[in-house]
């Protein structure tokens, strides 16, 4: 190459990492290694090689691959995935060698053998959407291949990704048998109901068409725009899985039992809704279920003005995605707390610590950071049960708790690093690390960088915006710590974050109001609310 010049070309860049690798290398170094060297050797690197690839680089637990042809990259990744679940059949959960591949279609800039560029960050972005053995892709590569290769595509919707300057459209790759489609005009056909799916290890929902109430046909497309307007916002909660509009919507216009649904697309929860609409004035009523139990866990109605039908959309899935996302996680909570203590993982164990820090004592939050502690024994990668702990520290040193060592503390901001490092787009995380560096450490400039982040992924998060607002107020910046407490108040005027609103937003106001007349200032002060007062 010559110097001055950039060479670039447009090619498909296929990422790749293996799920859960730190664990696996924790429970058997030498294994995992002897394991990951017999895949490549027999399965993956003759694969890349036999449509075209060139392994651009590997890491210890990744691959990055250029194809020339966005098929032949599909091809491969489709191929890859299939035959290491046919290799994984008889390796036991814990000990099975799992990929993710993010696939996009780009420019790229090539240097010395390496590749750079936005194209390879988005497929390294996407790579961190996909599940253990799935294939997530970018619009342009669904757009390449959908006519090209008999595959099906579940649509995620636009998903912000890091470092990525615009919501990118991802759509994950179904790895099951394609079935033939149906015939213009002709309705699709339901799975077959004596075949029930095997629900994914996340919590899982899917989000039925809205019955049109209204007698009108012209306002199936505002019902329609509903459901995918709160799919996106739902998607948007990394631990949720969520089935894709396009599955859902086999369902439209059929009275079929939510039972009957969930075996069929293996979820957990339906939610479902009607719009009725009456002059200029619309109705949205919704209705989260419990399909093990058939139970209704959370319902709620909401009016509005079509005057501005698109605002009206939006202002409707912010506030029914706020709304279910707490009844979900405390929905998921209860059921592991039935489960028995011989038969928990790492998530079920970070569920209990959630019960526990959600009552808020001195002995429950003892109760959770042991709980916490054994999520991460079995899974030391565990990001959110890290940001959890140090959440829970900084909580114990706010309010004096237990008396916490500088062990104690250097552990938790250890974690909090180790969390946000590890996380891929989890607004949970960002908010808990960021309440506890701040707490710790005063690192306000990192805190609000990972908060404006938390909030920009997951708009509706009630809880980073109350940890935004209170980490302006302890800044003595008032307005964008009246502003976050408002909005967190708005998108749950009722839930248990209601607490830290009521009593952090009238303390922002008195620190508002002092400041203004010259007199003394005053910080907010721990999750507790007490304040200090600092003379000039």
């Amino acid at each position: 190459m010559s110097e001055g010049r950039v060479e670039r070309r447009l090619a498909a860049i296929l990422a790749a990492d293996i799920a859960g690798y730190s664990r696996l290398m924790g429970v058997d170094e030498e294994g995992t290694l002897a394991a990951l060297k017999a895949i490549r050797r027999d399965l993956s690197d003759p694969k890349i090689a036999e449509h075209r690839g060139r392994i651009v680089k590997t890491t210890g637990d990744g691959l990055l691959i250029e194809f020339a042809s966005v098929v032949d990259a599909v091809r491969c990744a489709v191929e890859v995935q299939h035959a290491m679940a046919e290799r994984n059949t008889d390796i036991p959960a814990e000990r099975r060698i799992e990929f993710r591949f993010g696939i996009n279609l780009g420019d790229i800039i090539i240097d010395e053998g390496d590749i750079f560029g936005d194209g390879v960050n988005l497929a390294a972005r996407l790579e961190g959407l996909a599940e253990p053995g799935g294939i997530c892709i970018s619009r342009v590569v669904r757009d390449e291949v959908r006519d090209k290769l008999d595959l099906a595509f579940d649509d995620l919707g636009e998903q912000s990704l890091k470092n990525i300057a615009r919501p990118v459209r991802v759509f994950r790759i179904e790895m099951g048998p394609r079935a033939s489609g149906p015939q213009a005009g002709e309705t699709p056909a339901l799975p077959a109901a004596d075949v029930p799916l095997a629900l994914p290890e996340k919590p899982s929902i899917a989000v039925l068409p809205f019955q049109n109430m209204s007698g009108d046909p012209e306002q199936e497309y505002f019902a329609d725009g509903m459901v995918e307007e709160i799919t996106t916002a739902i998607a948007r909660l990394p631990w949720l899985f969520v089935i894709a509009r396009n599955s859902s919507f086999t369902y439209k216009g059929r009275a079929v039992d939510v039972k009957r649904i969930a075996r069929e697309l293996g979820v957990r929860y339906v939610l479902e809704g009607s719009v009725r609409k009456a002059d200029s004035r619309v109705r949205i009523t919704g209705q989260l279920i419990d399909t093990a139990t058939g139970a209704h866990i959370w319902a709620d109605r909401f009016d509005g003005s079509l005057e501005d039908v698109f605002d009206l959309q939006d202002q409707v899935a912010a506030s029914v995605a706020g709304a279910i996302e707490p009844k979900l996680r405390q929905s998921e909570i209860e059921r592991a707390a039935r489960k028995p203590t011989q038969n928990l993982n790492a998530y079920d164990l970070y569920l209990r610590s959630l019960a526990e820090v959600y009552r808020y004592t001195e002995e429950s939050f003892g109760e959770g950071v042991a709980l916490l502690r054994q999520a991460l024994a079995l899974d030391p990668s565990y990001a959110p049960a890290a940001a959890m702990l140090s959440f829970c520290r900084s909580q114990q040193r706010a309010q004096g708790w237990g008396s916490l060592s500088d062990d104690d503390r250097a552990e938790a901001v250890r974690l909090a690093r180790q969390a946000v490092v590890g996380e891929r787009g989890d607004t949970d995380v960002m908010w808990q690390a960021a309440w506890a560096l701040f707490s710790i450490t005063g690192e306000a400039s990192i805190a609000v960088a990972l908060l404006d982040r938390a909030v920009a992924l997951n708009p509706n998060a009630v809880m980073a915006w109350v940890a935004k607002g209170w980490v302006h107020a302890r800044c003595n910046q008032a307005e964008p710590a009246i502003e976050s407490f408002d909005h967190a108040r708005r998108l749950c005027p009722f839930g248990p974050t209601i607490f830290f609103t009521t009593t952090f937003l009238p303390l922002t106001v008195l620190l508002t109001l002092t400041s203004s007349r010259g007199g003394s200032r005053r910080r907010l002060n721990g999750p507790t609310a007490h304040y200090t007062t600092h003379h000039e």
